[in-house]
C-alpha cells in the first residue's frame, strides 16, 4: 500500500519546505502532488483542477524551486511570468509567492489596472523575480519597452479559461509571441475541452495532461441548494431569512450588476448586517481594504459581481448566495467554489424563478448534477419551477431584472464611498430590521436622496484623490519598497487629504 506524499518528497528547495511548513502544510493536494515534480522536470504542463484545490501552490512551489538556482544574466526582467484574468487573482498568487518565497527572498511585483502607471514604471525599472501581471496592462508596459524579457524562463497561465470568457487570449497570444522561445510554459484551466484545446496546442510543447476531477464530481464537500422564488419581495425576504441564521459565518451574494451589489450591500447594512461590496467599478484600493476586511472578519457579508468569482481564497466563507443566477454555467461553479475551501464544509444557495429555468438545465448539464429545490417553511413558493415547461423567450432579458427589483438609481452616489463607509460602520444597526422596508422608506424619501447626492458629487473628487494616495501607499507596501522617506511622504500627504474629507463628509451629515 502507498503513503501519500509529502512535501519534503517532493525535493523542493530546503527554504521553500521552511516555508510551507511555517504555513502548516505537511501533504501535498493532488493537484500539488502531480504537477510540482513535472514542472521541476522542465516539462510544460496542461491542468485541470477545481477551485479550492490548491492549484496556486500547484505552480508557485516548482517556480520559486527554480529561482532558488541563481540566473547567470544580471538583467532585472523577471524569470517567472503569471498571467491572470482579475486583480483579485493576482493579489492572490502575488501573496502566495511571497508566503512560500520568503527565505528566498525572491522580489515578486504585480502590475494590474486600477494601479498607477507612475508607481508600477518605478517597480519595472528595479530587479524582480517573479512579475504577475493582467493581460492587458502587461501588453501596455511591454509595447513601451519597460519590461526586460530576456532572462524569462516560465509563464504561467492561471484560470486560462476565464481570460479566453474575458477575450484576452488575441493579447496572450501576442504576449507569448514576444517571449523567449525556450520558456517553459503552465497552463491552468477549470476545463480542457473547445477553444482551450486549440490554445494549448499553440503555446504547449509536449505537455503534462494533469486532470484531477472531472466536472461532474466537483464540489462533493458542498451542499447545493436551489430556493424558487415568485418575485423580488419573496427573494429579498428569504435572503433576510437565510442570512441570520446561526450557522452564516460569512456570506458572498452574488448579483448580475454592479449597481445591484452597491444597492443590496445597502439594504442589508442597514438591517444591521456588516456588509460590504465589490465589483469592477470600485478602485482598486478600495477592492484590496473590502478584501482585507473580509479576511479580518470585519465584513460578514460581501455583495459582489461576479470580478470576485475567482481568486478569492477565505476559509471563514460558509455561505455562497447566487441572488441573481450567473450568465454562464462555468461561473456557477466558481462562484460556489468560495466556500468549501481546502476541504471545509459550505453551502451554495441559488435563488431562481421561472424565468431562470434554462440557466438551471445549463447549470446541472455543465456539473452533471441535479440540484433539488429546498423549501422552508414560511417562505413557500406559489409558483414553484416547471422544469419541464419551454423556455420563455422574455427570460433572455433577464439581465435587466435590476431595473424591476424596486431599487431606483441610487441618485449619483459614489460607489466607494458608500462601500468603504458600510465597511466602518459595520458594527451598527440590529439584525431583523427589514431592508425591504427599508429601501422603500428611502426611495420614497426624495428631498434627502437628491441632498445626500449633491453632498456625495461634491465630495467624489476628493474621495478619489484620497483612494489613489491610499492604493499607492498599499502598493508600496506589499511591494516590499524600502524607502521610507517616500512611504513616510506619502502617508502623510494621504492623511492631510483624509483629514479634508472626513470634515467635509462630517458637515454634510450635520446639514441632515
Amino acid at each position: 500500500m502507498s503513503t501519500a506524499p509529502t512535501f519534503a518528497s517532493l525535493n523542493l528547495h530546503p527554504s521553500i519546505l521552511k516555508a510551507v511548513e511555517e504555513a502548516g502544510y505537511t501533504n501535498p493536494t493532488p493537484i500539488q502532488a502531480q504537477a510540482i515534480p513535472a514542472v521541476m522536470e522542465g516539462r510544460d504542463i496542461l491542468a485541470s483542477a477545481q477551485t479550492g484545490t490548491g492549484k496556486t501552490a500547484g505552480f508557485t512551489l516548482p517556480a520559486l524551486n527554480l529561482l532558488a538556482t541563481p540566473h547567470e544574466s544580471k538583467s532585472r526582467g523577471p524569470r517567472i511570468l503569471v498571467l491572470v484574468p482579475t486583480r483579485e487573482l493576482a493579489a492572490q498568487v502575488n501573496e502566495s509567492a511571497r508566503k512560500y518565497g520568503k527565505q528566498l527572498r525572491a522580489r515578486t511585483v504585480s502590475i494590474v489596472g486600477g494601479m498607477p502607471y507612475p508607481l508600477q514604471n518605478k517597480l519595472l525599472s528595479q530587479p524582480l523575480d517573479i512579475l504577475v501581471a493582467t493581460p492587458g496592462r502587461f501588453i501596455d508596459h511591454m509595447e513601451r519597452g519597460r519590461i526586460d524579457l530576456s532572462r524569462l524562463q516560465m509563464l504561467v497561465l492561471d484560470e486560462a479559461d476565464r481570460m479566453l470568457d474575458m477575450g484576452f487570449m488575441p493579447d496572450v497570444e501576442r504576449i507569448c509571441e514576444a517571449l523567449p522561445a525556450d520558456r517553459q510554459t503552465l497552463l491552468f484551466s477549470a476545463t480542457l475541452e473547445g477553444n482551450i484545446a486549440r490554445v494549448a496546442r499553440d503555446i504547449l510543447k509536449d505537455p503534462v495532461k494533469i486532470q484531477i476531477a472531472a466536472q461532474k464530481e466537483k464540489h462533493e464537500n458542498i451542499e447545493q441548494r436551489i430556493h424558487h422564488v415568485d418575485d423580488m419581495n419573496h427573494k429579498n425576504k428569504l435572503l433576510e431569512h437565510l442570512l441570520i441564521e446561526p450557522d452564516v459565518n460569512q456570506a458572498i451574494i452574488f448579483t448580475s450588476t454592479k449597481r445591484h451589489a452597491d444597492l443590496l450591500a445597502d439594504d442589508l447594512y442597514a438591517a444591521g448586517h456588516r456588509t460590504a461590496a465589490l465589483h469592477g467599478d470600485m478602485t482598486q484600493g478600495a477592492r484590496n481594504r473590502t478584501l482585507t476586511k473580509l479576511r479580518q472578519g470585519n465584513v460578514q457579508v460581501l455583495v459582489a459581481t461576479d470580478v470576485a468569482a475567482r481568486g478569492i481564497d477565505v476559509k471563514g466563507i460558509s455561505h455562497v448566495i447566487n441572488y441573481d443566477l450567473p450568465k454562464f454555467a462555468e461561473d456557477y461553479v466558481h462562484r460556489i467554489g468560495r466556500t468549501g475551501r481546502a476541504g471545509s464544509k459550505g453551502i451554495a444557495i441559488s435563488f431562481a424563478a421561472n424565468m431562470d429555468r434554462h440557466i438551471l438545465r445549463k447549470i446541472e448539464q455543465y456539473t452533471g448534477q441535479k440540484i433539488e429545490a429546498t423549501v422552508i417553511e414560511g417562505f413557500e413558493p406559489k409558483r414553484p419551477i416547471n422544469m419541464n415547461a419551454p423556455d420563455d423567450k422574455r427570460g433572455k432579458g433577464r439581465g435587466r431584472r435590476g431595473n424591476s427589483s424596486g431599487h431606483k438609481s441610487g441618485n449619483g452616489r459614489g460607489y466607494q464611498s458608500r462601500n468603504d463607509n458600510r465597511g466602518d460602520r459595520g458594527n451598527s444597526g440590529e439584525k431583523g430590521r427589514s431592508f425591504g422596508n427599508r429601501a422603500a422608506s428611502d426611495r420614497n424619501d426624495s428631498e434627502r436622496n437628491g441632498n445626500r447626492a449633491q453632498n456625495n458629487r461634491n465630495m467624489m473628487s476628493k474621495e478619489a484623490l484620497v483612494a489613489e494616495m491610499t492604493a499607492t501607499i498599499e502598493a508600496l507596501v506589499l511591494t516590499g519598497q524600502k524607502n521610507h522617506a517616500t512611504l513616510t511622504t506619502s502617508q502623510e500627504a494621504t492623511n492631510r487629504e483624509a483629514t479634508k474629507l472626513t470634515a467635509t463628509k462630517h458637515s454634510s451629515q450635520l446639514a441632515k
